[in-house]
């Protein structure tokens, strides 16, 4: 049995995985990074 059809997959999925949690993260730091200055214009 070849296993290489299982290695790609696997290696796809944990580049997928890890692009993913990246751009959720990113959005999220984004997002978060908006609200703090919102609060600190609405505290000026």
């Amino acid at each position: 049995m070849n296993a290489w059809p299982f290695v790609i997959a696997a290696y796809g999925l944990t580049l997928f995985g890890t692009v993913a949690v990246s751009l959720w993260s990113w959005r999220k730091a984004r997002t978060a990074e908006a609200r703090a200055d919102a609060l600190r214009r609405e505290r000026d």
